[in-house]
């Protein structure tokens, strides 16, 4: 497995007893003086010396070398004589004047094969199409949302009265809002709707997240479930408002009495038979990969014995990547709804979770 590795002043470096050879013959030791033994045969440098020796190696046990690098210039790459158990730190001559040179021995790890096929954003670049492209999108939003929130507001004192918790006309709006922003400009298909539980079934739903835009696609599935948001989208004008009023669940990410209360009020709407929906990573992805789940939903359906509903979105991330909001890159939209998973271990249930979701990735992306 290789390691992505920067070797830094101050940090010590521990060269491994396999055979290595990195460097070229050509580079020159620079080691430190003097040289103190230690414990079984490892030396360790303080100051490096002035001077430099070509050819010579740095000796040590068969097995390991524990060295200190202070002020040196960049080490390149390190390489063993097998005949003679020994080690050698060599410094390229040029380096002193490239500060970028060989600053990293790259290196991937076995991890990296975790990925989905296409997850790095081709974003657009400084392109004026999908700047005006983006426009368009937010201008139509804003215009579809102050006509639909005035029939959200009138018709708020009779959904409190008869669906206080579940909301379903301010969802029913909310999709309107979602489709007419979205249709005009992109496409959305959606998969997977005999897997939705019945509409007054409760029901944790967990996505990954890529993108602005994957609001606008869950909105288009037709269900209201309770999403979650920072506490500071509600101060906007009228979007944050429209949240008030279907009953949002705000979040202040870096507090943990936020945190236990958020997953309070899921649990509690869970038991009065509306739905919640999580993004268990947290976070949206800059890059397109599937980061790690939290446990925070997987615990609350569990505790209130509720099945988890999965669903995969694919290509918001290429369409609005994170960071620049302000673009809008041609595309389509694919929502995946995933079969339902019960249990009543949350772990069992984050990790069954995110693998579904991330085969929608790999088989579909």
């Amino acid at each position: 497995m290789e390691v992505s590795s920067r070797l830094k002043s101050n940090d010590f470096l521990f060269l491994p007893s396999a055979p290595l050879l990195l460097c070229t013959k050509r580079s020159r030791l620079l080691f430190p003086s003097p040289l103190r033994p230690s414990y079984n045969g490892l030396y360790m440098g303080s100051s490096p010396s002035s001077h430099a020796t070509s050819g010579k190696a740095l000796h040590c046990g068969p097995h390991n070398i524990l060295f200190k690098p202070r002020n040196y210039a960049i080490a390149t790459c390190c390489s063993l004589n097998p005949n003679k158990g020994c080690y050698s730190l060599y410094s390229d001559s040029e380096s002193r004047n490239r500060k970028k040179l060989l600053r990293y021995i790259a290196v991937r790890s076995e991890l990296a094969g975790t990925g989905t096929s296409g997850a790095s954003y081709p974003l657009s670049g400084r392109h004026v199409v999908p700047k005006v492209r983006g426009i368009c999108f937010y201008a139509v939003t804003a215009v579809v949302a102050i006509f639909l929130f005035v029939l959200m507001l009138v018709a708020h004192p009779f959904v409190l009265l008869l669906d206080r918790y579940r909301r379903q006309a301010h969802y029913f709006i909310a999709r309107i809002w979602a489709l007419a922003t979205v249709t005009p400009l992109l496409n959305v298909d959606i998969k997977g709707f005999e897997n939705l539980p019945a509409p007054d079934t409760p029901a944790v739903y967990v996505s990954n997240h890529q993108s602005f835009l994957d609001i606008y696609a869950l909105l288009a599935i037709g269900r209201s479930f309770k999403f979650i948001s920072k506490t500071s989208i509600f101060v906007f004008p009228i979007i944050g408002w429209a949240m008030i009023l279907m009953g949002v669940i705000p979040l202040r990410r870096m507090d943990p009495r936020s945190q236990l209360e958020c997953l309070k009020r899921c649990t509690d709407f869970l038991k009065k038979g509306a739905s919640v929906f999580f993004f268990p990573e947290g976070t949206r992805s800059k890059d397109g990969k599937l980061g790690a789940f939290k446990k925070g939903a997987f615990s609350t359906a569990a505790k209130t014995e509720v099945p988890v509903v999965p669903i995969t979105i694919i290509g918001t991330g290429k369409i609005m990547p994170a960071g620049r909001e302000r673009i809008l890159n041609l595309g389509s939209v694919r929502v995946i709804i995933h079969k339902p998973i019960e249990g009543s271990d949350p772990e069992i249930l984050r990790n069954q979770a995110r693998n579904i979701i991330a085969d929608g990735l790999v088989h579909q992306g």
